[in-house]
C-alpha cells in the first residue's frame, strides 16, 4: 500500500507546484497589429505593456457635434482603449447639442447612462413594442437592456453631456436610419420590408451614402 501511495502523493504535489508557478492571465490588452475578431483582439505581448495601456483620456474632451444629428459619441472601447479588450466593459461620452439626438439604435450589450448636465429624453422599445421613456436631468441614471432599440434627445436649452457604460468591450452599434440608408439593397426591396415609400428611402440613401 505504501509503495502505491507515495507515487500518488508525489504526482499530486508536483501538480500543485506546477499550478502555483504557472502564469496567471489577468487581462488581454489589445494588439492592434492584428485584426479584431468576434472574441476581440489578440493579446499584446505582456513584455511590451505599460500603464498607458490601461488609461484613456479621450472622454475629457468634447466631441464635434457638427453633423446631421447634432451629436458626438466618443467611445472608449477596444478599438481605442486597448486595456478593456476581453474584459466585457466599455464607456462612451455623449455630447448632444441643442435639439440634437442619439438616433434610434441597438447593440449587443446592456447600457447604463448618467446625465452630467442638461435635460434629455431617453427611452427604449421592448420586444413587445412597449415604450419606456423619461425626461432625465443631471445625475439621473437609466438602463437600456441588451439588444433593444433605444434613443436620447436633448430637449433642453443648452448642450447636454452624458456618459454611458456598456457590458461589452465592443458593443457593435447599429443605427436604424444609417443601416437602412447606407447600403446597396434595392429601394423596392426596402419599400416592401419597411413600408416606407421610395422617396423616403431615397432621402435616407442620399444622407447615408447608399445606392440602388
Amino acid at each position: 500500500m505504501e509503495l502505491i501511495t507515495k507515487p500518488i502523493i508525489f504526482i499530486i504535489f508536483s501538480l500543485l507546484i506546477s499550478l502555483s508557478s504557472a502564469s496567471v492571465v489577468d487581462f488581454c490588452v489589445a494588439d492592434f497589429n492584428f485584426p479584431v475578431g468576434p472574441a476581440g483582439f489578440p493579446c499584446k505581448n505582456p513584455a511590451n505593456l505599460s500603464v498607458n495601456d490601461f488609461v484613456f483620456s479621450g472622454l475629457g474632451v468634447a466631441g464635434n457635434t457638427s453633423n446631421i444629428f447634432n451629436v458626438a459619441v466618443t467611445s472608449a472601447n477596444d478599438n481605442s482603449f486597448p486595456g478593456v479588450n476581453g474584459l466585457g466593459i466599455s464607456m462612451a461620452r455623449l455630447d448632444i447639442g441643442v435639439g440634437g439626438v442619439v438616433p434610434l439604435h441597438t447593440h449587443r450589450a446592456s447600457e447604463v447612462i448618467i446625465v452630467i448636465h442638461g435635460t434629455i429624453i431617453a427611452g427604449f422599445i421592448a420586444s413587445d413594442n412597449t415604450v419606456y421613456f423619461k425626461t432625465l436631468n443631471k445625475g439621473d441614471v437609466m438602463i437600456f437592456p441588451q439588444s433593444l432599440l433605444h434613443f436620447q434627445v436633448n430637449i433642453g436649452k443648452n448642450q447636454a453631456l452624458a456618459f454611458v457604460s456598456l457590458n461589452s468591450a465592443h458593443a457593435g452599434f447599429q443605427f436604424t436610419s444609417a443601416s437602412l440608408g447606407g447600403n446597396d439593397l434595392p429601394t423596392e426591396i426596402i419599400e416592401k420590408i419597411t413600408l416606407l415609400d421610395s422617396q423616403q428611402i431615397k432621402t435616407l440613401k442620399n444622407v447615408f451614402g447608399g445606392t440602388n
